[in-house]
């Protein structure tokens, strides 16, 4: 682990099919997007496939509104998602995000990592994925 990569890992409460359709169902991934809260997902536009492209929106309770996309490269049906990022106002600065995901009974142990996201982002990704990661909880919990 190097310094410009956040690595978490997270016991969700469902079951891996459940976790899964959360990260590759576009009605689903606007339910917990974004770091605030508050804040709301706008649009999603999902390929999930190998070399496929998506492209995500969201904005924050204040209103600020962010846009961020990439590329499919591993899809491994409720196991591994990886693919590239890249936020709309931060052209040219690639990172790269890996979610394994493990059964254990009727809730799934979640390994992600953010590699790349660069010393100079202004985006605290730690704070920002721990934030997220709440949101998604309280959605698989029917929240």
């Amino acid at each position: 682990m190097s310094n410009d990569t956040v690595n978490l890992e997270v016991m969700l409460s469902a079951p891996v099919e459940k976790v899964w359709e959360a990260w590759t169902d576009a009605a689903l991934v606007l339910k917990w997007v974004g770091s605030d809260p508050n804040g709301r997902g706008k649009s999603a536009a999902l390929d999930v496939r190998p070399g496929g492209e998506y492209k995500i929106s969201f904005e924050n309770a204040d209103g600020a509104g962010h846009t961020f996309s990439g590329v499919y490269k591993e899809v491994d049906p409720c196991r591994e998602l990886a693919f590239t990022w890249e936020w709309e106002n931060e052209p040219g600065v690639e990172s790269f995000v890996t979610v394994l995901l493990t059964p254990e009974g009727d809730r799934t142990r979640m390994y992600f990592e953010h590699a790349r996201v660069g010393f100079g982002s202004a985006h605290n990704y730690a704070e920002g994925w721990t934030s997220t990661f709440g949101k998604l909880e309280r959605m698989l919990r029917g929240g």
